[in-house]
């Protein structure tokens, strides 16, 4: 058995951490991508790594984050059911413990409980939400609200500005305002924006009332009800008109304001629109929803990373759709010839369409929601909502390409499953397959899946699946985040990090190994750094440490782009060959921020 570390040093920034110092981060972050599971990391992932024409540069931020800290599971379930909604989700990394489907804030018996964002309050932290949804919504409602259904957010905006973070950003205005106002979604005349500037916020509806505002507590709502999708957000960046800000916008905004505050800082923020495209079955929006979340994500590390006191902790509430890539016997490959000599007199010819990288592309060409051509088709005149005409709304849109018969079957209606039983029958377009797994009898999602094949996508439910999501994590105490868990448990370690309570973990077998290889190591590139000092005062470059630790001795290369870094690198395997290694040593652990190190297993 062998153990592979790999250590990357990006100098001259030296920031001393690691699990020896059980130091708590100043800051906490937690970053949720609403409907995101390992499937949809993973689109995003291969159009980085794979799409001919991606911008991304074969690296994305969650191949970043994974460099640095990092990664794990999390199961997410409800107290009594297998499958979660993100209310319940949200409340369980909100409040560390089980919750009811739906509820907000509140445990399994329905009695509110303090939030990780209230604990942070009482400790005298900055806080703040920010989401591209609206801020009445499951995710960023229950952070700082208490009620026993997600459906009362005229209930949940009062709540929320009572409960007073210092930052709340996102769209849904209609629940702020009184009944008078027109969209407004009150049943009262309450102005809960009136309320909120009593309070001490500064009300902003617009990014340019954003970028111009003053210190103090801000709540900016910059839409109706949810703020833009990811695909009109891009299709706008340019827009000097343009009313919204972006995510990336918001997020900088809040680093720039929750930074101030001396005692630290907690932040949650939402890409909330990830689950809207899942729940639609479209992959071109899904994947515009995830090049949004990597570029705030980027942001939000490239803000991080550098400063060495903030855990930075980014997962999901559950997966969406149960979406993947798969392989088909639609659209079969030409057979072509390959030069090797397992292919002399014989073409290579697979039976089954495994999928083109140019796919990647197209999907993120894009340039509508389908939803969005839906509800453009059905303002038309009824004389005009033909099937060539929904044809050429589509095709307008889409690299993927609608036919007439295809049209036919989108527009084709019979009873409407999901209002079964509920009084008089209702019609609906037809879904072939789980018509009771999709909402409110929607045609977007009959069109998605009619575009689904030439796509390679699958698509399993309309609604949410039980897959484990994914938990990535680096900075101070990234290391409670590894492992399979579950959302209580992801819960109660925000509540530990941000009350300043981590002790050291006892460890013992491999992990012991671990801990020590690390100690060592920490030991030796503190040492080396400072006596090179003088000889390299700028160090700069990427370097790679490769060990191979054996029963009584460790072996190293290194692979360095810089002389400094190849000279600070071979200081350290130097010194950590003298001290000796144990054997079978697994784990991860970053020893100063700017140098990953990590320990792998391999046989």
């Amino acid at each position: 058995m062998r153990t592979a570390l790999l250590l990357s040093c990006l100098l001259p920034t030296i920031a001393t951490a690691g699990p020896q110092d059980a130091e708590a981060p100043k800051n906490v972050i937690l970053i949720i991508g609403d409907g995101m599971g390992p499937q949809q990391v993973g689109l995003l992932e291969l159009y980085a790594r794979r799409a001919p024409k991606s911008p991304l540069k074969r690296s994305s931020a969650f191949s970043r984050i994974s460099e640095l800290g990092s990664v794990g599971l999390s199961m997410h379930y409800p107290m009594d059911r297998a499958v979660v909604d993100s209310a319940c989700s949200a409340t369980q990394l909100a409040l560390g413990v089980a919750a009811p489907s739906q509820a907000i804030g509140i445990d399994a018996d329905g009695n509110p409980q303090q939030t990780v964002l209230e604990l942070a309050q009482s400790l005298g932290k900055a806080t703040g939400l920010v989401s591209d949804t609206r801020l009445t919504h499951a995710t960023p409602a229950a952070f700082a609200a208490h009620v026993a259904h997600r459906r009362m957010e005229n209930e949940i905006a009062a709540q929320m500005v009572e409960t007073g973070p210092d930052l709340m950003m996102s769209g849904g205005w209609r629940h702020f305002v009184g009944r008078e106002v027109e969209g407004s979604k009150r049943k009262d005349d309450r102005d809960i924006l009136e309320e909120a500037e009593a309070a001490g916020y500064t009300v902003v509806k617009d990014r340019e009332a954003l970028m111009a505002v003053g210190d103090g507590k801000l709540l900016g709502l910059f839409a109706k009800s949810g703020m833009m999708n990811a695909i009109a957000e891009f299709n706008t960046r340019d827009d000097e008109d343009r009313t919204e800000p972006s995510l990336t916008e918001m997020t900088t905004v809040a680093l720039d304001r929750l930074s101030q505050d001396e005692d630290g800082f907690f932040l949650m923020i939402e890409s909330g629109q990830i689950d809207w495209s899942c729940h639609a079955n479209d992959a071109g929006w899904l994947m515009k929803e995830m090049l949004r979340a990597n570029e705030m994500l980027h942001t939000v590390v490239d803000w991080a990373e550098e400063r060495g006191d903030t855990l930075v902790v980014v997962t999901a509430d559950h997966e969406t759709g149960g979406f993947g890539l798969s392989y088909s016997r639609v659209g079969l490959p030409e057979p072509r010839k390959l030069p090797g000599t397992a292919f002399q007199g014989m073409d290579y010819a697979p039976g089954w369409n495994f999928g083109p990288l140019e796919n990647l592309d197209l999907l993120a060409a894009q340039s509508s929601h389908l939803d969005g051509v839906m509800y453009a088709f059905g303002d038309l005149p009824k004389k005009e909502q033909t099937p060539e005409k929904l044809v050429e709304m589509v095709n307008a849109v889409s690299e993927f390409k609608l036919d007439v018969d295809g049209a036919k079957r989108v527009l084709t209606t019979g009873p409407d499953a999901w209002h079964e039983g509920e009084g008089e029958p209702r019609v609906g377009p037809i879904l072939r397959d789980f018509g009771a797994f999709y909402y409110h009898g929607n045609y977007g999602p009959v069109l998605a899946r009619e575009l689904a094949a030439s796509q390679n996508v699958v698509w399993a439910t309309g609604t949410h699946t039980h897959t484990p999501v994914p938990v990535f994590a680096f900075g101070p105490g990234y290391e409670l985040f590894s492992g399979l868990q579950h959302h209580t448990d992801i819960g109660q370690d925000l509540i530990r990090v941000v009350r300043g309570d981590m002790p050291k973990p006892e460890l013992s077998g491999p992990q012991a190994t671990a801990r020590t290889i690390n100690e060592r190591v920490a030991k030796a590139t503190r040492d080396c750094i400072s006596d090179l000092a003088d000889e390299l005062p700028e160090i700069s470059g990427i370097a790679r440490l490769i060990w191979t630790v054996g029963p009584k001795k460790i072996k190293g290369r290194v692979d360095a782009n810089t002389t400094g870094a190849k000279t600070l690198t071979k200081c350290i395997i130097n010194r950590v060959k003298a001290q000796g290694v144990p054997d079978g040593a697994t784990g991860r652990i970053t020893v100063p921020t700017t140098l990953d190190l990590t320990i792998k297993h391999s046989e």
